[in-house]
């Protein structure tokens, strides 16, 4: 069951307990304010190895959030192998809007595989999932949701949200254009990781690859692979407004978020630790040994064995 929360900012929060369903005569009231701030300017020096999308995500956010009267919700899409940082951004960016980060009142989190892991349940889904919008959106209109595991997620269940993506004024009298919508997801992560070969193979600094070099195909990966944008108007309504590719870590991408955790961890960062752990990892393909096989997704339970 979840209860409907409401804040003295007039933002409201659905809070989880046992199961998925909304209960919206339950109330409490809460202090956090519903938009905090936009302070983006140091994404690019945490989010490493990804040029590509730490300046769209920049740019994006951070105008998005200044303007006062957006003609649609944002939409964006991450799409890369695991570890590369897609959930890592998208944390990033709720720190940098909410006072409480992923913990804030107003950031929603959906994992196909926990909250819409079955299929014959998917007609309940879509009411909940309408439902958890609209409640909190009417309520708090800077709201985020997240939705991880993008690419296992039934197409229809994806459709149901479709209407809150699109520019219209309001719904219902609720208005959705400056909520913030997120899909994560691992659909094409081989053709960002073939561009990203091949920019090597050809001796080019993977920071000349563009944003246009992989965008199309990112798109057309995301339609064209069953789950998710499958079979979506998402696509073809141009709902989504940047489809965002998370290149491949390379050994030295992985030094760094070694350096960085140890930090984060109150510990002194060093080099030389850096260097065991990211050698330590799988490396592809072979014979190459370029690309981190996990990214950085292993390295905070390997650090302390170093140590």
């Amino acid at each position: 069951r979840r209860s409907l929360t409401v804040t003295s900012s007039n933002c409201v929060e659905f809070v989880q307990t046992t199961t998925f369903f909304i209960n919206i005569n339950s109330f409490k009231f809460l202090n956090e304010p519903c938009h905090i701030r936009t302070n983006l300017d140091d994404l690019e020096n945490k989010l490493f190895g990804q040029h590509i999308a730490a300046d769209v995500i920049l740019k994006t956010v951070a105008g998005f959030m200044s303007n006062n009267n957006p003609q649609k919700p944002l939409v964006l899409s991450l799409h890369g192998r695991t570890g590369t940082g897609k959930n890592f951004a998208a944390r990033l960016m709720a720190e940098n809007i909410y006072s409480q980060g992923m913990a804030s009142k107003f950031v929603h989190v959906f994992a196909a595989q926990h909250h819409f892991s079955h299929q014959s349940k998917i007609e309940t889904y879509k009411a909940q999932l309408r439902q958890q919008i609209k409640y909190n959106v009417s309520n708090c209109e800077r709201s985020m949701f997240i939705f991880d595991q993008m690419d296992q997620m039934d197409p229809s269940l994806i459709d149901t949200i479709k209407p809150y993506l699109d520019n219209y004024n309001n719904l219902d009298g609720v208005s959705y254009r400056k909520a913030i919508f997120i899909f994560l997801s691992n659909t094409g992560g081989t053709n960002i990781t073939q561009t990203t070969l091949d920019f090597w193979n050809n001796g080019r600094d993977r920071k000349e690859i563009k944003l246009q070099d992989l965008e199309l195909s990112l798109s057309l990966s995301a339609i064209n692979k069953k789950g998710g944008f499958w079979h979506s108007d998402l696509i073809d309504k141009h709902l989504v407004d940047f489809f965002i590719p998370f290149l491949p870590l390379e050994y030295s991408h992985v030094v760094q978020c070694v350096l960085a955790e140890m930090k984060a961890r109150g510990l002194q960062p060093d080099v030389n630790v850096a260097d065991k752990v990211a050698k330590e990892l799988v490396y592809s393909p072979k014979p190459e040994r370029i690309f981190s096989s996990p990214g950085c997704k292993t390295i905070v339970n390997r650090i302390y064995f170093y140590i």
